[in-house]
């Protein structure tokens, strides 16, 4: 059976790293675009999305020659 994953808590200003600091000269409601969470290890860069190398694709494409055409509209 298939876990869930339990939704990641909403970020919110009080929790910003640069809020905790001092650092944020910005007075608003919600988080704005430059939000990280705080952690006592410091300022860590966001997660990216993993690559993922998608398999190689069997099925080959060919167009006929020029042989097998004119085969094909002989008869």
């Amino acid at each position: 059976m298939a876990k869930r994953r339990t939704p990641a808590p909403k970020p919110r200003c009080e929790d910003c790293y640069f809020r905790k600091l001092g650092l944020c000269a910005l007075d608003l409601d919600a988080p704005c675009g430059t939000f990280r969470p705080y952690s006592a290890e410091g300022l860590r860069p966001p997660s990216q999305l993993r690559f993922a190398f998608r398999q190689e694709r069997t099925r080959t494409w060919a167009f006929p020659t020029a042989q097998d055409q004119a085969a094909l509209h002989a008869g």
